[in-house]
């Protein structure tokens, strides 16, 4: 095999070809401009989401966006945090703190590196639509389920990692509800759903948390208390805690060093790594899907056409470079790409200024972000967890897809609602391929060909018989279909196979093939395979199962088949 250099700076390579130009390059600005704006609020929500301080959510666009875009495979993907981790995440670190969570990042990194060096952009898309769409729409419902408590301010006693005991140690806190806070949610939640109707070209999140800020700020005037960003989260520096996020660039610091669950430094050991190797691998899997979809998305809104292997090695550098730096768990957006395309994106750069504009927020509007509502934040991702769930294509779904389908997409919600992703999405893809392996099974069958299906049938011998094989015979039908090879009355002597429409078979039906060849070998009856395609007696002759004088036999019609069958009988071989 030659070898060949890993696919990097894809995007960069269609962009040449295309052609770059001063408008091309108007583009990318206000494309990144635009985009920059619209994930500055979503980053630092989704850094709260997951259980961190907002800053984290700002470096992961710092470092992983511009990475990505430099060494990915897509023009158009714009990467950083996204809703779709928050399930996974958030028990990470609740459960390793910090530097667990940047670990198990880095960790899911490395599996996206390898996925793309083996080449394996192509195997996502076997994932069934059912599957994505189930877990997909679970997770909206548990990201929506976790902003209730800073949408009404609640006081929780506690944070169980369970769904049902969340639910209702929320329940039970509703009378802690706080006013401020569910008048601010409410008002950013009209903003979120109005503007975009009004007012399209001005992101309406933008509104809603400016909105929310100072009806914030004329609430605490008035004596009602709302809780905001500044009073949650502060930093350290020189000795001197400050409200709200650092108006600095993160320091490089390897995850084993920051806090655990505990507050220490996380002791990296062989049992830390098998713990988060599990999360690590649906982290990697979950962050190929999303990124993939994503290009295939941008791909149809501009006629270009994205190199999966290069976009998944670009995933998995961002993913490996940003948890050093602070970064939590980073993947292309939807939402994200799509605005970067509407806003006149033409190649990578724009992702890259997107990610300056980060840059420029964090350096001089950290201090403005203090003041920012939690409740309004929580409006925010609850308009993205609806939207994520999609839930006029579940219930569509529902109406239109087979019973199995609706089997598979319920079941992946259930698991991913009630225990985790991990879980769903390993369950949801063994059951889609338990019930694609039944469906093909079921289009392969052995049947005896009847005396007018071909003029060579006619007449035949009682001790001939002749069958037809369909399908593919794989470890899910072999049996079933070459059993029926056996089932015939004492007195026969030869069998004649039609395997003209047999398109491949495994290791499981060569053995099975074996086992009846061994079976008629010990009846002394022929076996006449017909019609066997080129690839199919390549693997027979390769498992070792060759022409026999009077035992087995290749023929590339039937009357051909019904000649050699005579004649062995003739000449009496049995």
């Amino acid at each position: 095999m030659a070898f060949s250099l890993p696919p990097l700076f894809a995007a960069w390579r269609q962009t040449r070809r295309a052609g770059y130009s001063w408008q091309a390059l108007r583009g990318d600005l206000g494309a990144g401009v635009t985009v920059g704006i619209i994930a500055i609020p979503l980053a630092m929500a989704l850094a709260i989401a997951v259980g961190v301080a907002p800053q984290h959510g700002l470096y992961t666009v710092l470092i992983a966006a511009p990475l990505i875009a430099l060494s990915g495979g897509s023009r158009f993907n714009v990467s950083g945090p996204t809703a779709a981790f928050v399930v996974i995440l958030l028990p990470i670190t609740q459960q390793f703190g910090l530097g667990g969570l940047l670990l198990c990042t880095l960790l899911a990194g490395l599996i996206m590196i390898a996925m793309g060096l083996a080449r394996a952009g192509r195997l996502i898309q076997y994932i069934p639509y059912p599957v994505t769409l189930g877990f997909t729409a679970g997770i909206g419902i548990v990201i929506a389920t976790l902003q209730l408590k800073d949408l009404l301010g609640l006081s929780l006693s506690s944070q169980p990692q369970n769904y049902v005991e969340q639910l209702g140690l929320l329940v039970q806190a509703l009378p802690s509800i706080q006013l401020g806070d569910a008048v601010v949610a409410a008002v950013c939640l009209a903003v979120l759903v109005l503007w975009p109707r009004w007012v399209p070209k001005i992101p309406g999140h933008l509104v809603a948390l400016a909105a929310g800020a100072l009806l914030g700020v004329a609430l605490e005037r008035f004596g009602v208390p709302v809780a905001t960003l500044g009073e949650r989260f502060s930093y350290l520096l020189d000795g001197v805690r400050h409200p709200g996020i650092p108006p600095f660039l993160p320091s490089f610091a390897w995850p084993w060093q920051l806090p655990g669950a505990d507050g220490a430094p996380l002791p990296l050991s062989f049992e830390l790594i098998r713990q988060l190797l599990a999360p690590a691998f649906a982290i990697a899997m979950l962050g190929a899907i999303e990124s993939l979809l994503c290009a295939v998305v941008a791909d149809g809104m501009t006629g270009s056409k994205h190199d999966p292997n290069a976009e998944l090695i670009g995933q998995g550098l961002g993913n490996l470079v940003a948890p050093l730096f602070g970064g939590i768990t980073a993947t292309a957006a939807i939402a994200r790409s799509a605005a970067n395309v509407r806003a006149g994106a033409f190649s990578p750069l724009a992702a890259i200024i997107h990610a300056s504009v980060v840059l420029v927020a964090i350096l001089l509007l950290a201090p403005l972000f203090s003041y920012l509502p939690m409740a309004a934040l929580a409006a925010l991702l609850l308009t993205v967890a609806w939207n994520m769930s999609e839930p006029r294509h579940v219930l569509h779904t529902l109406r239109i897809a087979p019973r199995s389908d609706v089997l598979v997409l319920l079941t992946c919600l259930t698991l991913t609602v009630l225990f985790d992703m991990v879980l769903a999405v390993g369950v949801g893809l063994l059951l889609a391929a338990g019930l694609f392996i039944k469906r093909m099974s079921d289009l392969t069958d052995t049947e005896p060909l009847p005396k007018h299906f071909h003029q060579a049938l006619h007449d035949l011998p009682e001790h001939i018989l002749a069958y037809a094989i369909r399908g593919p015979l794989f470890f899910g039908a072999a049996e079933k279909a070459l059993n029926v090879l056996r089932r015939f009355t004492p007195g026969v002597r030869v069998v004649i196979v039609e395997m003209s429409a047999v398109p491949m078979l495994d290791m499981t039906a060569l053995a099975a093939l074996d086992n009846v060849l061994r079976d008629y070998r010990h009846q002394g009856i022929g076996l006449v395979l017909v019609g066997t395609s080129p690839r199919v007696r390549l693997k027979l002759r390769r498992a070792g199962i060759h022409r026999v004088q009077g035992q087995l036999a290749y023929v590339q019609d039937l009357q051909q088949a019904r000649e050699k069958a005579l004649r062995w009988l003739d000449e009496g071989h049995s």
